[in-house]
């Protein structure tokens, strides 16, 4: 059954899910789980309430089977989710927040119908696929127990605990969970699969649905409507690519996986004001080139890391490009994309270099990096190359499985406007993750929401850069807290359930 509590030690934990029978809802009258400890470290459990399937509402859609593209396979087949912090100022009752959710969810599966279907595997190719039968999105229901606040969280330990809180089956495509909290708060979770959609294509559908949900009307203009056609992204005949694809990329086995023990989870608070400052510090203003947001940390993050390796001769940055911002071809490839197109651009540098240089010259080396790409044919190849390798197995980016150089990698979704309000206020918090196995650093930047300018950032980082950032003065990495989420402590605390 889905949920299975199982006891592990003195904790009891939530594991496993099976696919539920379409409208079928399932209730459960379990017995609360207070919060657990691990490491020293206190997190919440999540009672299930129900758990059940949606589907679209639109009977027109043909069924049909959706083939990924090959850049949809370049990324780890790991949950990504989209996981969004509500403290409901608006004093909304929990089963009106539900059933706001459960509402909306057929009409917005009609234009990300997809998502209301399953990933399977072809039985002659042996590469996954999606069949988008209607078999519906899955939405949990859930509570925070043993009395809970947001404003109780240990938002750099608890947190990860909550960012998919009642686990899924690994085959369905879109798991929607709401799970209430002591305060009256609430939290959202858009859970799927990376390989079918990239950090920006799951901000879409947040912002697509909050958009909808403040019309009051599901109806999309064309413009606005998200492209699902893969077939945009074609190998060529015969494949084509130079051998820095074959660098760039290695073989993903768990022999050459490092220790996630050897890297350390951070959510850290950036003010406005702090970039603002590294911005005005990374600027070159004798040759009129002025640094821009991501540009400007991308430096600081650099230094950082040359710091923390000083022992290394060389060390790496990446950043994560959004082709869909960059490319000229193909035409139909529109910020309503709805898959992965995305790639990692990497530079090395040496870590004296870095260390000696000015904080504006290392903002320069890493806008170089990024511009200095040929975006439509690097796409192109990159497409030609896994055309070539889909069949040998799973690869990775080299720089992100740790081989050569230390390296870190920058997401940052600052450019791709993420709307969180569903009618309850902005989210205090909206941040994607993943799970995907890494062997190096990265850092996810997402902008605060309500544009005051402020970020909030998830880092998958070394100790010894987490301690960097975290011990430099003045600090601009802060570790995330309630208060900077603007989440209150109540006076009482019960729940809403």
């Amino acid at each position: 059954m889905c949920g299975v509590p199982v006891q592990k030690g003195s904790q009891i934990l939530l594991t496993g899910s099976c696919e539920p029978c379409c409208c079928v809802r399932s209730k459960k009258k379990k017995e609360s789980r207070m919060a657990g400890v691990v490491d020293g470290c206190s997190y919440p459990r999540v009672h299930v309430v129900s758990r059940h399937l949606v589907r679209a509402s639109d009977s027109t859609i043909e069924p049909h089977v959706l083939a990924v593209s090959n850049l949809d396979l370049v990324p780890q087949p790991a949950p990504l989710s989209m996981f969004c912090i509500y403290a409901n100022p608006a004093a909304a009752e929990f089963d009106a927040i539900v059933a706001s959710f459960e509402s909306g969810l057929p009409s917005m599966l009609n234009h990300f119908f997809p998502l209301a279907g399953r990933v399977a595997t072809n039985p002659i190719s042996g590469l996954p696929e999606v069949h988008c039968f209607n078999q519906g999105a899955e939405l949990v229901v859930g509570h925070a127990t043993g009395g809970v606040a947001l404003a109780d969280l240990d938002y750099g330990a608890s947190l990860p605990w909550v960012q998919i809180p009642c686990g899924y089956n690994k085959h369905v495509a879109l798991s929607v969970q709401v799970v209430s909290f002591a305060c009256g708060g609430f939290t959202v979770a858009w859970c799927t699969n990376h390989m079918l959609v990239d950090g920006n294509a799951l901000s879409l559908l947040v912002t697509t649905w909050s958009r909808s949900s403040s019309s009051g009307t599901m109806m999309l203009h064309a413009a606005h409507r998200p492209n699902h056609d893969r077939s945009v992204f074609r190998p060529r005949v015969p494949p084509t690519y130079g051998p820095e694809l074959d660098q760039a990329f290695t073989r993903l086995e768990l022999g050459n996986v490092g220790e996630e023990e050897s890297f350390v989870e951070r959510l850290y608070y950036i003010d406005a004001h702090d970039i603002a400052r590294l911005r005005e510090a990374a600027t070159r203003h004798d040759k009129g080139e002025r640094a821009t947001r991501v540009q400007a940390a991308s430096a600081y993050l650099w230094k950082a890391l040359a710091r923390s390796f000083a022992a290394h001769a060389r060390c790496r940055m990446g950043w994560v490009v959004d082709g869909r911002r960059r490319l000229t071809a193909p035409k139909k490839l529109s910020r309503g994309y709805v898959g992965n197109a995305c790639t990692l651009v990497v530079r090395e540098a040496g870590v004296e270099e870095v260390l000696n240089m000015p904080l504006r010259d290392v903002a320069a080396m890493a806008r170089e990096a990024v511009a200095a790409l040929a975006y439509d044919e690097h796409f192109q190849e990159l497409v030609d190359w896994v055309e070539e390798h889909k069949a040998g197995g799973q690869y990775a980016e080299a720089a992100s499985q740790g081989v050569g150089c230390p390296a870190l990698s920058v997401t940052a979704l600052t450019g791709f406007e993420i709307d969180t309000d569903f009618g309850f206020g902005h989210a205090a918090m909206a941040m994607p993750k993943t799970d995907a196995r890494h062997s190096s650093g990265f850092l996810r930047i997402a902008p605060k929401p309500g544009d005051d300018g402020s970020w909030i950032v998830g880092a998958f980082v070394w100790p010894r850069l987490a301690a960097a950032l975290e011990s430099d003065e003045p600090c601009v990495f802060k570790p995330l807290t309630a208060d900077y989420l603007g989440l209150v402590a109540p006076k009482a605390q019960h729940s809403r359930l």
